[in-house]
């Protein structure tokens, strides 16, 4: 009788936003390990933009690549039912003990579907063991490009689906010097108007696609008034008007202390 051989490690494998020479030296290791890939598509056999991120890097996709299916739907039945399927091939392939790399575009642990698919292996298989590989998000490298730092010193910062809509947003541009928006297709236009009656589209900038070939930077927003723009797309939103209580321990009052 022989003992079972051990699950594989499920690898997710952070690749920035979409230029592949911000893939970090830990992420780029694992991908050319004995790793097997498999990478998250929103239709079977659909280009995968995570997939295109490595691609373009100049590695070729191994033969046995897999591919997981995961819906754009707002459909509870039709996502739990993708999610266990993902997770159960998910499985079913680490039994085979040889480790999974996922390929996440952007950060592994921020609005990632990595975090959600290794939760659910987890819930299947307790012991599987989880690595997550950090690396650039898609609004750090917005930020980067544009020439925007998102906060200094002592200012606050909040990043937020645009999907909470107007309402919510408007509030927050009250509570923080920058607010980035992410996911902004379906309400571009509403948030426009809402930045214009706010005075702020002088002090915001849309970003698209960043660091992929297709990236698009527009700083003039009222351009954008009507204009269909892709999923992967982001506003970063500065408001120097903010009114700020007093900080009751920070750099910039203790440093005024110390210089009196």
């Amino acid at each position: 009788m022989t003992d079972k051989k051990p699950y594989g490690k499920l690898i997710g494998a952070s690749l920035g936003p979409g230029d592949p020479e911000l893939i970090t030296r830990r992420s780029w290791a694992v991908l050319q390990s004995r790793a097997r890939w498999i990478y998250p598509v929103k239709k079977a056999e659909e280009i995968s933009y995570a997939l295109s991120i490595v691609e373009r890097g100049g590695l070729a996709v191994p033969a046995d690549a897999v591919e997981l299916v995961f819906p754009m739907t707002r459909d509870a039945e039709a996502l739990t039912k993708a999610w266990i399927r993902a997770a159960q091939q998910t499985v079913e392939l680490l039994a085979d003990g040889r480790d999974l790399v996922f390929l996440v575009e952007g950060d592994a642990s921020t609005f990632a579907t990595f975090g959600h698919l290794a939760r659910v292996v987890r819930e299947l298989v307790p012991e599987v063991e989880v690595e997550t590989i950090p690396g650039v998000s898609s609004f750090t490298a917005a930020a980067a490009t544009a020439g925007m730092p998102l906060a200094e010193e002592d200012e606050t910062l909040a990043i937020i689906p645009a999907a909470y809509g107007t309402g919510v947003i408007d509030h927050m541009l009250d509570e923080f010097d920058t607010l980035i928006l992410l996911k902004v297709k379906p309400l571009l236009d509403e948030v426009l108007e809402l930045l214009e009656r706010r005075g702020l589209l002088a002090t915001s900038c849309f970003i698209e696609k960043v660091g992929s070939p297709e990236e698009r930077i527009v700083r003039d927003l009222a351009t954008l008034k009507g204009a269909t723009v892709n999923y992967l797309s982001l506003l970063l939103v500065q408001n120097p008007k903010r009114q700020r209580g007093e900080l009751r321990r920070g750099c910039r009052r203790r440093m005024e202390s110390e210089n009196a």
